[in-house]
């Protein structure tokens, strides 16, 4: 029973949670459909939609039915999709050759996008792993047991060049390779795409929680089904400050925009990089995190939509301006 006597409390912080109403006015941080970036995965075939297992909900769409998904996105009011591509394994060689190619999968991605959805933002990703057969992140050195930076940042611009010119708005370098963003930046500008944005992957850790895109992309059975060992490029997840220190250097190098991923596991470094740069942030909540939520759910452990909408609002509370993740057409169904 309640007190005939209440407590003389000048300061009930619970007033502002008395009804649904009074806690929509004071809520502070919302998640909306603008701050969602839906990735996508395009293969080379006709099947339409292929199930990727560890991925559940996710497909790899064919060039017809990553067009028709845009621009479904695109109604649902979503503004920008990163495409990756499924390279067949025919067209994989240790230098990621397929990559340079004009008309390869990710530039006939690009342009069936944008036909279908003109105003679609298009982010496309800068790395080497979906084309080598190796799956490393880049060109391996002269004994093979390492990534050559250089070679790599200089195979990186080319192909920053020929995506923007097949119409990609943001190219975004995912390899961690050092100078990678000012290289980008000066071939771009020297091939008059000064207005292609450059999303850098600015702190993108040595993590675990990958495995299920490798799987889409098939990057882990080009290496043969191993994890591949990337500590040597990708940053240590045990070391905060050098991941802004990283992270600082690409503002310098010329990025428009900066990336933590992945994003649950990391909303420390995401906070802190908040407070060091007025750029925006970008957070991606990868593939691992998605299936870990889903495995969860179909356990009936978590409910998934109240556990995807809490993990993205943690997302945006710790700074990000935008999220990349794989909720993002269920959240804009459901915002809709």
């Amino acid at each position: 029973m309640g007190s005939a006597d209440p407590l003389e409390l000048r300061r009930r912080p619970r007033r502002l949670r008395q009804s649904a109403a009074v806690r929509a006015l004071v809520q502070e941080t919302r998640v909306t459909v603008d701050d969602l970036i839906a990735p996508l995965f395009v293969h080379a075939g006709d099947q339409a939609r292929i199930p990727v297992t560890s991925l559940p909900g996710v497909h790899r769409l064919s060039l017809e039915t990553v067009a028709t998904e845009a621009e479904e996105l695109w109604r649902l009011g979503v503004k920008a999709v990163a495409l990756f591509p499924v390279t067949p394994p025919e067209l994989k060689d240790a230098d990621g050759t397929e990559a340079l190619n004009p008309n390869n999968l990710i530039c006939q991605a690009v342009r069936a996008v944008k036909k279908a959805a003109p105003e679609m933002v298009v982010v496309t990703d800068v790395a080497l792993d979906p084309y080598t057969s190796h799956g490393h992140d880049g060109l391996l050195n002269a004994a093979g047991v390492d990534v050559d930076n250089d070679a790599t940042v200089r195979r990186l611009a080319d192909m920053a060049v020929l995506q923007a010119a097949a119409g990609s708005d943001w190219v975004a370098p995912s390899d961690m390779m050092d100078g990678r963003v000012g290289a980008i930046r000066s071939a771009l500008d020297g091939a008059g795409r000064t207005q292609t944005l450059v999303l850098a992957y600015a702190a993108k850790f040595a993590s675990a929680f990958y495995g299920p895109f490798r799987d889409a992309v098939g990057s882990r059975s080009a290496a043969g089904g191993k994890y591949l060992d990337k500590r040597t490029y990708q940053l240590n997840p045990a070391n905060p400050r050098e991941a802004i220190a990283d992270a600082l250097l690409d503002e310098v190098e010329g990025a428009d925009l900066l990336m933590v991923k992945p994003a649950g596991p990391y909303l420390d470094i995401l906070q802190r990089l908040r407070g060091q740069t007025r750029l925006p942030l970008v957070a991606y909540q990868v593939s691992g995190e998605y299936a870990a939520l889903h495995a969860a759910a179909e356990r009936g452990w978590l409910d998934l939509a109240a556990v995807r909408d809490e993990s993205l609002l943690g997302i945006k509370r710790a700074g990000a301006d935008l999220v990349i993740t794989y909720f993002a057409r269920a959240v804009a169904e459901s915002l809709a």
